[in-house]
């Protein structure tokens, strides 16, 4: 979600002059867009802008910004810890990221360092100005968290792409109204916000066309919970069906994916959507976060372990190749051996393709933050290595059993670890790696032979030649 975010601001510098550029030691604005959901993505992004700071002194225009969760939940407090920022832009207002600092970095390349103009009056502003011998501004401190009526509807351009690709994010809602014990994002993103249908289409028709994509992923903070409070239902379907209907419907789209889905809102409108829509791909990311009824409680995720395994069991009747992945978190406060075994016997039942396993994090004003029998970082991480043996023998099973079988895969283009080779990913979101010309390739579809896999990538030869 904060990929495609960045690609929305990205594109609103690109489109009136800018330049993007992959140095930072060359650029003139340098933004980084924040995730608070960990403390450690938190940590990560603070780390990275302090060790930027060090660029102020040679190039003193360059304008630094935070923009997204952590920008949101923090706002001023971002500026006592890195003396050199300039802008921190919260979740609403990242289609006014462009203003904020082209007028910045216009006032101090004119040497006019010392003016603030009318454009931003408007937005709540904390020391304007600080200066240092009276002609090098520090920092402007411009601060924007306020909300915005409408602003999922922002989030609708893409970057045009100087190489083919194959796949793209579209985001169709922004916001959740689910308040589990342990997240910050109702706070950070706001409500549920979504998109109109016919909007939504729109971009990804405009994605196949001008760039030829083939496989799009539909993005939401609880997706499959889209325009439940601004859309009808329409012959027993929801809104998020309805979208789905939509999208396949766009010629040019071979693919389609989502994510992520909450257990509340997974009705057998959409078990059913996988029976006859055959764009969807056979992957769900499906986050279970514990397997013990209690834990889910204290975590105010409103349904049984049983629910979630019964959608899960009704999913795989539904789609018998259907790859699910999931989300856990371990070493949630209170959470007893008995528990954390309950967490294990589900994912051995399901079966998980993969899953992405967290420590618990405390998060600033979340109930969980505030629970007794807190555990210890030794026990956490204990339980984080168990479990994540647990789900390496699974998927390392899962993925050696395709050795010597064909899958068809969608070409994205050079591997992000090897330039040489090229990567795709089957239907089930299994990356696969293979030699071949990437010019031609990138963008088709076409069928693999697995050789071999590492585990958790499969490597093959391609029968498209």
């Amino acid at each position: 979600m904060n990929e495609r975010d960045s690609e929305q601001v990205a594109q609103t510098f690109s489109e009136r002059g800018y330049t993007l550029t992959p140095t930072e030691q060359d650029a003139d604005a340098i933004l980084i867009n924040t995730c608070s959901v960990r403390d450690q993505a938190e940590q990560k992004a603070l780390g990275k802008m302090g060790m930027m700071g060090k660029y102020r002194e040679q190039r003193p225009h360059v304008v630094y910004g935070f923009m997204g969760c952590m920008a949101q939940s923090r706002g001023p407090e971002l500026f006592e810890r890195v003396p050199h920022l300039d802008v921190v832009v919260g979740t609403q207002k990242y289609h006014r990221v462009f203003d904020y600092v082209d007028h910045i970095l216009g006032r101090r390349m004119e040497g006019r360092m010392d003016e603030v103009g009318p454009e931003m009056v408007s937005v709540r502003v904390e020391d304007e100005v600080t200066q240092v011998n009276a002609d090098k501004i520090i920092s402007a401190r411009l601060v924007d968290t306020a909300e915005e009526q409408d602003s999922q509807n922002t989030i609708r351009d893409h970057v045009p792409s100087k190489t083919r690709r194959a796949t793209s994010f579209v985001s169709i809602m922004q916001g959740c109204n689910m308040r589990c014990s342990f997240c910050i994002v109702p706070d950070t993103r706001g409500k549920e916000r979504g998109r109109p249908i016919p909007d939504i289409v729109d971009e990804v028709q405009r994605l196949v066309g001008e760039e030829g994509i083939k496989e799009v992923t539909l993005l939401g903070q609880i997706v499959n919970l889209y325009g439940r409070t601004e859309f009808e239902k329409i012959d027993g379907k929801s809104p998020f069906v309805q979208l789905l209907e939509a999208v396949h419907e766009v010629d040019g789209i071979e693919r389609i994916r989502f994510t992520s889905p909450h257990p509340i809102g997974y009705r057998d409108d959409l078990v059913e959507a996988f029976t006859y829509l055959p764009k969807l791909c056979s992957h769900i990311h499906f986050p279970m976060q514990s397997g013990s009824d209690r834990i889910l409680k204290l975590m105010r995720r409103p349904y049984k372990n049983e629910k979630f395994l019964t959608i899960c069991d009704k999913m795989q009747a539904a789609r018998p190749d259907l790859a699910i992945t999931t989300d856990i978190i371990v070493g949630f406060p209170g959470e007893t051996e008995e528990d954390f075994q309950q967490t294990i016997d589900c994912v051995r039942h399901v079966g998980f393709d993969n899953s992405f396993i967290f420590r618990y994090s405390k998060r600033k004003d979340t109930p969980a933050a505030e629970m007794e029998n807190q555990l210890s970082e030794a026990v956490k991480e204990e339980r984080n290595q168990a479990l994540l043996k647990v789900q390496d023998e699974i998927t390392r099973a899962k993925n050696g059993a395709l050795i010597g079988t064909k899958q068809t895969i969608l070409c994205e283009g050079p591997s992000k670890t090897n330039k040489e080779r090229l990567s795709g990913r089957t239907s089930q979101n299994k990356i696969v790696i293979f030699d071949g010309d990437a010019e031609r390739m990138t963008g088709e579809i076409f069928d693999v032979n697995i050789e071999d896999s590492t585990g958790f990538t499969l490597y093959g030869t391609p029968e498209l030649s």
